[in-house]
């Protein structure tokens, strides 16, 4: 991830984007505790259920979730940076799209396309749900 005051977003407290900024900020800096503290204790965590192949498939609960998932990436990829930039909001729902750089373990690089669904409430995140290409994911963690 890469901070997101580059694409003209901001973290302070007067952005309603805030807690989203927050957690791609965190994300970048691997900062599990303040990747956090952008989420409601019990955030709904979803991925394309076409990942379950590799253990990072349909949707993980809570800070416990979140943080077995994350525990969970590194024996599956050798790396991710991912790139939001665009953000569209309407009411509680934020949109994301962006990309991200993919390294598999052998360390092979790809970018890929993807799109963030957040839901907020009370100023953090209560659902984060990443939309992509599960075949072309696949196709890089098997490099």
């Amino acid at each position: 991830m890469t901070d997101n005051t580059e694409n003209g977003g901001s973290a302070d407290s007067t952005d309603p984007l805030a807690p989203i900024h927050a957690a791609y900020a965190a994300f970048a800096a691997r900062d599990a505790g303040a990747l956090l503290d952008a989420f409601d204790p019990d955030i709904e965590w979803v991925h394309p259920e076409g990942m379950d192949k590799y253990g990072l498939g349909g949707a993980k609960h809570g800070h416990a979730g979140v943080k077995e998932f994350l525990a969970h990436v590194p024996t599956v990829l050798g790396g991710m940076r991912l790139h939001p930039a665009e953000f569209v909001r309407e009411g509680e729902r934020v949109v994301v799209f962006g990309h991200r750089d993919i390294t598999s373990l052998s360390g092979y690089t790809e970018t890929q396309p993807f799109v963030h669904s957040w839901v907020l409430r009370g100023g953090r995140a209560v659902r984060m749900e990443d939309i992509f290409d599960t075949v072309a994911f696949h196709r890089v963690i098997e490099s």
